[in-house]
């Protein structure tokens, strides 16, 4: 095993102390905590800490009256756990699923500017998501067309890419590309036949990201998904270290290039169609937030994938409550994410160049 290790991490050393790991780890919960306490109804960060530890209590069947003094008000507990949980827990599970997706894509591609769009999952279930709008509306039909195109995009993209050629990463990459673009204009062109009145709102906003349908049964599929995916995503990190290393490498260690490739590929898009199914499309948190997370934890994808789940997490609750409190009007969290991430992602590039100069 040491001498696999040994072979497997011809990368860069990690830079983090263990205390910046284990900071990581509690920065969704800390950001959890002040989501649910800020926004036009500002609730005091110590009465969310009771509402919740009261609700807990209450579950586990103990009496929460013993531990706790209730000093909220009826009014602050509704808009805690009733409006807000919800869509935080929404957002977290979002971003994990959606960092946690652009971290295994760029170790499996070996390429930093890989990214959930690349692979054409998101684009297909923005497509499955707008044909199900123009078609039956908002609801279930979404869910269903959502992962509905995903799937068939993802099994496009293997279709075209029939796994055997001279470069299978390159070829790989390119269908996704190929299968997202084309996706793409399909989505352009329902959006052009929509009726501006009834359907084509509904879909613009769809499809810029947004959290305020944020329900309880959504959370419920969102979780189920992100936990699915996202565990054989964790239970394969050590073979993505592989997979980083090329197909040549990971042959000689007995791994089965392709077939790990199919596995991790359904399991990024049940995250990624997921999140697409409950609040639209939402970019840049799987491209930016692995790269930021490399430059803290290192590229062992064992610690990489499960420190980038936390941080996208985080970073994703933080800009969803920017989106619903920066404005009268509530800005889409898509915006925001782009807003941030397009600068952040510059400064990466540069920092990259820099680094190949010297």
């Amino acid at each position: 095993m040491s001498t696999l290790d040994a072979t497997m991490l011809q990368q860069r050393r990690p830079i983090a102390a263990p205390l910046a790991i284990g900071a990581l780890v509690l920065l969704p919960v800390a950001t959890a905590m002040l989501c649910l306490s800020a926004g036009r109804y500002q609730v005091p960060a110590g009465h969310v800490f009771g509402i919740l530890l009261h609700d807990v209590l209450r579950l586990l069947g103990l009496d929460p009256t013993a531990v706790v003094t209730a000093t909220w008000t009826p009014t602050e507990r509704i808009v805690v756990t009733t409006v807000r949980l919800p869509r935080v827990l929404m957002a977290g599970f979002a971003g994990a699923g959606l960092a946690l997706s652009g971290a295994v894509l760029q170790g499996m591609f070996r390429n930093p500017l890989v990214g959930p769009q690349t692979i054409g999952a998101a684009s297909g279930a923005s497509l499955g998501g707008v044909v199900a709008i123009l078609l039956f509306g908002f609801g279930l039909p979404v869910h269903l067309g959502a992962f509905g195109g995903a799937a068939l995009a993802l099994a496009a993209v293997l279709i075209v890419h029939r796994g055997d050629g001279v470069s299978p990463v390159l070829t790989l990459v390119l269908a996704g590309v190929v299968v997202g673009a084309f996706c793409s204009a399909l989505v352009g062109f329902v959006t052009f036949i929509a009726d501006p009145e009834v359907r084509l709102p509904g879909i613009v906003f769809w499809l810029l990201g947004s959290f305020a349908a944020a329900s309880w049964p959504n959370l419920a599929l969102l979780t189920a998904c992100t936990l699915v995916g996202g565990g054989v995503m964790l239970a394969m990190r050590w073979r993505v270290n592989v997979l980083s290393l090329g197909d040549e490498e990971a042959r000689s260690l007995g791994v089965a290039p392709g077939r790990d490739r199919v596995i991790l590929l359904a399991a990024t898009c049940l995250a990624i169609s997921a999140q697409v199914a409950v609040s639209g499309t939402i970019g840049w948190v799987g491209l930016v937030i692995p790269n930021l997370v490399r430059m803290v934890v290192g590229a062992d994808h064992r610690r990489l994938l499960p420190v980038s789940a936390v941080a996208g997490a985080a970073f994703l609750m933080a800009a969803d409550t920017l989106a619903r409190d920066l404005s009268a009007a509530e800005i889409p969290v898509g915006i925001v994410t782009a807003i941030v991430g397009t600068p952040v992602f510059a400064w990466l590039l540069r920092r990259h160049a820099r680094g190949q100069a010297a």
